[in-house]
């Protein structure tokens, strides 16, 4: 078997500010290890996908100017590349980003910017995100989607708490999208259950951020099989927000072996600890797939992913020629 570490890798659910260079972050703020454990890492079972989200308040706090921006994608980028990763959709809200004076327009430019300054393959995923009172806000990163789609961008996601805001609020968003030919993906089935994934499915979405949870219906895995859809599976992720208990009862075995396009990603390497080798590491320890499944389901993100099929058919060449 190959070496899990230098195994090329694809990964399409991973947010930025769940993902920054904890030595980078340590020297720039003087922050001692557990400050970082505290402000940056989730526990190894959170309480809920709530809590886990909490994590998220100090990287948003210190990523507001241009240089924090460009140094969080570039330092990402570059651990990334060093992992093997052949190519990656990297996703941020740019509404977060703004309180210091940047318009979301800036904000997506300078990670635009940022990200051609290392040698990988990538594409910006940006987030609309549920809450209350931030329509205005979502409408401008739809806009700015639209505006450098193709050009750094290449999707919308839909992110945040779940469970309190229903996926199906938020269906103009994705007629929106529709109608200006942006692709998306939504997360769904993580914290809420399968009426969320009914939901995104229901926009016409072709991939769903997690959608785990499509286990519990047996007729929606057959949809998803018969519709080819794509789920972004995040293992680590989905035991610290108590989706399930361990790596050996997570859904992804049984949705794997019904023929669910299933992906296997990392979604905070920082919040969750983690990276793409140790999630392949765990899952492969429990017995139940095999190295030979890890290609297969890179090749299933190889075939999601938000590129042309001219890109796909060269980016499966340069990964099956390293394995």
């Amino acid at each position: 078997m190959m070496n899990l570490k230098r195994i090329p890798k694809i990964e399409l659910h991973l947010h930025l500010d769940g993902s920054l260079d904890i030595e980078d972050v340590k020297q720039r703020y003087n922050l001692t290890d557990n400050l970082i454990k505290e402000k940056m890492i989730a526990d190894e079972k959170c309480k809920n996908l709530n809590d886990y989200l909490t994590k998220f308040d100090y990287p948003i706090s210190i990523m507001q100017k241009k240089i924090e921006l460009e140094q969080d994608t570039i330092a990402l980028l570059k651990k990334l590349k060093e992992q093997n990763v052949l190519y990656v959709e990297i996703r941020f809200a740019p509404q977060f980003h703004t309180k210091e004076g940047l318009t979301q327009d800036e904000v997506v430019k300078i990670v635009i910017g940022a990200m051609k300054e290392v040698d990988i393959k990538s594409n910006l995923i940006l987030c609309i995100m549920r809450g209350k009172d931030n329509e205005k806000e979502n409408i401008e990163t739809l806009k700015v989607a639209s505006k450098y789609l193709g050009k750094g961008v290449c999707a919308i996601d839909l992110a945040g708490a779940e469970a309190i805001y229903k996926t199906e609020d938020y269906r103009q968003v994705f007629e929106y999208a529709k109608q200006k030919n942006i692709p998306f993906t939504i997360h769904a089935g993580e914290a809420d259950g399968i009426e969320s994934i009914k939901s995104a499915l229901s926009f016409g979405a072709k991939r769903i951020g997690h959608g785990v949870r499509a286990i519990e219906d047996e007729e929606l895995c057959k949809y998803l099989v018969d519709n080819n859809i794509t789920l972004e599976v995040c293992p680590t992720s989905n035991i610290q927000t108590c989706i399930c208990k361990d790596y050996a009862s997570h859904p992804i075995f049984e949705l794997y072996k019904k023929g669910v396009k299933t992906t296997i990603n990392t979604d905070n390497m920082t919040v969750s600890n983690t990276s793409l080798e140790n999630e392949y590491e765990k899952l492969i320890n429990t017995g139940k797939i095999k190295f030979e499944d890890i290609v297969s389901m890179n090749m299933n993100s190889i075939d999601a992913a938000f590129i042309s099929e001219e890109e796909k058919i060269e980016l499966k060449r340069k990964y099956l020629g390293e394995i």
